[in-house]
Order: structure tokens, then sequence, then C-alpha cells
């Protein structure tokens, strides 16, 4: 997809630093979530064969909790035909963790201090520091 960084306002809303998101923006693929408006979007690297990572997902704020988010991860399982594992990394907060769950995924493995050692300030999601990142993986 071209133009991603026109939607970076939107990734923006689930990574907050955008020379993180520049990381893996340019090797990703982006898709957008277009349903009378742009209501959400994801970005996915490939990692190895068959294994996939959601590296962003965001839904405007507006829109959360209407089933956009799990409608986008139900949609790259359909086009990733050949994915047998996909990963995502998260905040260690409840409202993260319950949304992936929901999705299909379990706990794969945490990495100490990955907001700390990466971000230049505090990231805070629900009123609390993130400090480790928590992997999740979905197989199939």
């Amino acid at each position: 997809m071209e133009g991603k960084k026109e939607y970076i306002d939107l990734l923006l809303l689930a990574d907050e630093q955008e020379d993180m998101i520049d990381k893996y923006l340019e090797r990703g693929e982006m898709f957008v979530l277009d349903d009378i408006g742009i209501k959400a979007e994801c970005v996915v690297t490939q990692e190895g064969d068959g294994v996939y990572e959601l590296k962003n997902i965001a839904v405007l704020p507006d829109c959360q909790r209407k089933g956009y988010g799990k409608s986008l991860i139900e949609f790259l399982f359909s086009h990733y035909t050949h994915c047998r594992t996909m990963l995502v990394g998260t905040g260690d907060v409840p409202s993260s963790l319950t949304f992936y769950n929901k999705c299909g995924f379990t706990e794969s493995h945490r990495i100490k201090n990955f907001f700390i050692d990466n971000y230049d300030h505090p990231i805070f999601e629900d009123g609390k520091q993130l400090i480790d990142m928590v992997y999740l993986k979905r197989t199939r």
C-alpha cells in the first residue's frame, strides 16, 4: 500500500513514537478498514516461513468496541493463507491482553524492559506505565 504515512495519526494511536513505527512500516503490509470512512488500520510483517507479526493495529477511539479490530484480525488469517503463527507484542495491561485473548491469542513470551529500553519517554496505557512487552501468538 502506497502512502502509508498518510495514516500516521491512526498508527500513532497504537505506537506513539514515530521512529519506532518507521522501523517496521516500510517492510510491513498495511491494511485499512473502511466502513463508510476509515475506522481502523493494521500493519503486518513476515518474520519467517509461515510466521507473521501484527506490528500495529489501531481503531479510531469513537469506533472502538464495535468489532473492527477483531474483524481486521480475522481478515488477516483469511488473507495470509499460509500463516501458521501470528505474533503480536503489546503492553502488559488487562484491556489489551483481554482483546487479544478474545481474538484467539495466548501468551508466548515477554521482553523485559522493552518500553524502557526502546522509547525516549515513559509510555502509559490505561494509566499504567508499560515496561515489559508481552508477546502473544495465535497458531493454526
